[in-house]
């Protein structure tokens, strides 16, 4: 059973987790768990090196830092949400706002599309979706999106990978691959498609991952 007290333990954890980390903490972790994943939005959350960083154009070791640091804290907090919480999480993501301090750690649950209702809107937007994607990939093979919770929407695409995204992959050029499609698919998705229009609300954040090895794609919009 979800209880406020078992969100703002996992909060808590998450939270501390991050300062051990990164030597410092996020000023609050905003968690929303429903039937398709968990969801821990971060604000304010960044310390002086990465301040300097950013402060001397370095995005690129900004970024490399904190994947680095991602790698080993993901895996902590997955066996926390299982061992502690009984929460098991079969896929992780996660994305920085650079521009105000935030970020998004999604979580997919086993099954999660399963769990999906629809909502007004919903055909819409998986269709803006699809046709954007094709046009800086392919078409998607599978969309998936949901309401966590009523300020964030999540959008999973299957099979978006093109042959020569593979090749870069295969070669070891991941790390190229998603700093490139980061910029690339922040800018078509948070400005190309109206889906504040869609929702009939206003955009504030997106933040988007991928999975390579499962050829997934995931999107998280947060809305004022």
């Amino acid at each position: 059973m979800i209880t406020q007290s078992l969100i703002n333990q996992i909060a808590s954890f998450t939270g501390k987790l991050l300062r051990d980390r990164f030597g410092k903490g996020p000023e609050s972790v905003y968690v929303s768990i429903g039937e398709q994943c968990i969801t821990l939005h971060i604000r304010n959350f960044i310390g002086p090196v990465e301040k300097f960083l950013l402060s001397k154009e370095e995005e690129k070791a900004f970024r490399y830092t904190r994947e680095l640091l991602m790698k080993s804290l993901l895996p902590e907090l997955t066996h926390y949400l299982k061992l502690e919480t009984g929460i098991e999480v079969e896929e992780m993501y996660y994305d920085w706002g650079l521009h105000n301090a935030t970020g998004i750690i999604v979580g997919l649950f086993k099954n999660s599309f399963h769990f999906s209702p629809p909502y007004d809107g919903q055909a819409e937007v998986h269709a803006q979706v699809a046709q954007l994607t094709a046009r800086v990939q392919k078409l998607p093979e599978r969309i998936h999106s949901w309401w966590i919770n009523p300020r964030t929407l999540i959008i999973v695409r299957e099979g978006i990978l093109i042959l020569l995204e593979k090749e870069l992959i295969d070669l070891g050029y991941q790390d190229v691959l998603k700093t490139t499609k980061r910029k690339l698919e922040k800018r078509v998705f948070g400005q190309d498609i109206r889906i504040g229009e869609l929702v009939g609300k206003e955009l504030a954040d997106v933040y988007v991952d991928w999975d390579f090895t499962r050829d997934k794609g995931i999107a998280a919009y947060i809305f004022d």
